[in-house]
């Protein structure tokens, strides 16, 4: 952490990155159960997600979690690299 920042600083600091990331957590399930509800529903005839629907929203959301997932990890590893250019 930032030694130029008080200790109560700090605690706001990461109270503020707990939120931030808890917002693009929601958001990231929020975006995917509209992406795959709009691709695997057909109807709202039944409270149920029928035969066809329920395979097809959990392959969609399992597709997008992993390249999400996929994503994040090379983000971070660019980000690493971009450290130790700076560093060295």
């Amino acid at each position: 952490m930032n030694q130029a920042l008080s200790q109560s600083q700090q605690q706001e600091l990461m109270r503020d990155m707990e939120n931030n990331q808890l917002k693009e957590s929601l958001s990231l399930y929020n975006r995917v159960v509209d992406q795959c509800v709009r691709e695997c529903v057909t109807s709202f005839k039944s409270k149920k997600l029928d035969s066809y629907e329920m395979p097809c929203v959990e392959n969609c959301s399992a597709k997008l979690f992993s390249a999400t997932a996929r994503v994040g990890q090379r983000f971070a590893e660019i980000q690493a690299q971009k450290a130790t250019q700076q560093q060295n």
